[in-house]
């Protein structure tokens, strides 16, 4: 190995190192917000958990303002990763979107801690011109636009504006998020997706009535 090979390996794996370490203070950060708020989470208390010393985090992240942004950014991220493993390899349009939303909505179901993170942001940093949740949503939507711009295109779904439609269908998983957060009980996903889907699909509306053009 080279001169140039090995101290290019070395910074890989310094890099590397670094990536672990981060994903670790952000995974311990995400749990101690979620349980003592960001007023009550101290930086040395993480750091014990960590057993590494207080300076080791704030190489990491400046300040606690940054490791919250930070950690509430991974929310996301994790949420992004989580609904593309779902959906890997799936063709069918209809299919990719009902197991998409089944993916969102499993995703916080399982991880209430990250809907209490969502909160926090709101009620802590009314000075961020835009959450968290909808820097990324504005960064994915596109995909999901161009999805039902398609089945418009194929004849399998009404003309009309895809901005229209995922702004529905997003509010809507958005308040359902929420909604099972406050409710406190673990709900059934599946009749929720179910439910979802069945609405946005079919309408509420009979044949009959469908066909008076209401």
């Amino acid at each position: 190995m080279t001169q140039t090979a090995r101290s290019d390996h070395r910074r890989s794996l310094s890099a590397q190192r670094r990536a672990q370490r981060e994903e670790q203070i952000l995974e311990t950060a995400m749990q101690l917000f979620a349980e003592y708020g960001y007023s009550d989470t101290d930086t040395q208390l993480l750091a014990e958990k960590l057993q590494v010393g207080k300076g080791t985090i704030y190489r990491y992240f400046p300040s606690k303002r940054a490791l919250f942004l930070a950690a509430a950014d991974r929310v996301m991220r994790l949420m992004r990763q989580s609904i593309d493993e779902r959906i890997q390899g799936i063709d069918d349009p209809f299919e990719r979107i009902s197991v998409g939303i089944r993916a969102f909505l499993s995703f916080f179901a399982e991880h209430p801690e990250y809907v209490e993170l969502l909160i926090q942001e709101r009620a802590q940093f009314k000075d961020r011109k835009k959450p968290t949740y909808f820097v990324h949503r504005e960064t994915n939507i596109k995909r999901w636009q161009e999805l039902y711009r398609s089945l418009i295109e194929a004849g399998r779904i009404r003309n009309m504006s895809v901005e229209r439609i995922t702004d529905v269908v997003g509010k809507l998983l958005y308040g359902t998020m929420f909604t099972n957060y406050f409710l406190g009980e673990r709900p059934c996903v599946e009749k929720q997706v179910d439910d979802i889907l069945d609405v946005v699909f079919y309408g509420i509306l009979s044949d009959t009535e469908r066909k008076k053009g209401r």
